[in-house]
């Protein structure tokens, strides 16, 4: 009796394990943006020096949807509606320390990112509703920190959604965000 529940205990088991199926490729790739921009390398510096200094300070994730020849602002994106920047869960940063945004101090931690867009400026709101899907559950009271900023053309299309951190000025770091045409970068002094 014990080797009859013991055969049925494999085979069940192994039937629920080939019932899960992973989850299909999605068309927008998630992806992360850091400063310094070598952060996730700092582990193949020899130099103690080195690796502090590529210790990151800030992270960004988000999903890389396509253009597909579509009309990205003010079609797809409709001006003046909040925007998730990018596509899937809502866009997230990190900050590993205090930072300045906007004119306001804001305290380390993760906060997602919303932009209203407009044709001749975006506004970047960090809120502090985290882990949503989009911007379904956008609640502007949650907004710690906002700030405007103008937009410019890029010389050539930018097929997917593409975000960086550099270092603009000491101290001052831009998040640059680039889709279809229109970059932006926003200033983040860090303290």
């Amino acid at each position: 009796m014990k080797k009859l529940l013991f055969i049925i205990a494999i085979v069940l088991t192994g039937s629920t394990v080939n019932a899960q199926e992973f989850a299909k490729m999605d068309k927008s790739t998630m992806d992360r943006a850091y400063y310094p921009e070598n952060a996730t390398k700092r582990a193949f510096k020899k130099d103690e020096a080195e690796k502090k200094a590529l210790e990151p300070q800030i992270r960004v994730t988000y999903s890389r949807p396509s253009k597909n020849e579509r009309v990205v602002f003010g079609e797809l994106l409709k001006f003046g509606e909040a925007w998730r920047v990018g596509a899937n869960e809502s866009t997230e940063i990190l900050f590993n320390n205090d930072v300045t945004f906007g004119g306001k101090e804001i305290k380390a931690g993760r906060y997602t990112v919303i932009i209203i867009p407009t044709a001749t400026e975006w506004t970047l709101k960090l809120n502090t509703e985290l882990d949503g899907w989009g911007n379904y559950g956008y609640d502007a009271s949650k907004d710690v920190a906002s700030v405007t900023v103008p937009v410019s053309k890029s010389n050539k299309v930018i097929e997917n959604l593409s975000i960086s951190l550099y270092e603009a000025s000491k101290n001052t770091v831009h998040l640059k965000i680039g889709w279809d045409t229109t970059v932006a970068e926003f200033p983040i002094t860090l303290k």
